[in-house]
């Protein structure tokens, strides 16, 4: 994951003034996200998912951030809004460890 997530950042980041993420919360897997329009078994896991953002955060490059596909009336006690504000907030330079 780390390798493939510095690649993207870089290609992403390469002669721009910054990146726009819009992370989809149905790339989660449904065991971490239940309340998403579109869940698939074997998504990103919750280090994965923040293994991710966290990259983000450290590059510097992050100019705007969506998370999407947060389905409340699917979700679990609020289950996949949680991990999704969590999320946001590695994207943002907050750890989880």
């Amino acid at each position: 994951m780390a390798s493939v997530a510095q690649q993207a950042i870089a290609a992403a980041g390469s002669g721009t003034a910054g990146i726009h993420v819009s992370f989809d919360m149905d790339a989660c897997d449904p065991a971490i996200a239940p309340g998403v329009g579109t869940s698939v078994r074997g998504g990103l896991g919750f280090r994965e998912a923040h293994l991710l953002m966290e990259m983000i955060a450290g590059s510097g490059l992050l100019t705007s951030l969506d998370l999407v596909e947060v389905n409340p009336i699917l979700d679990v006690q609020n289950t996949t809004a949680t991990l999704a504000m969590d999320l946001a907030l590695s994207a943002l330079g907050q750890k989880i460890l």
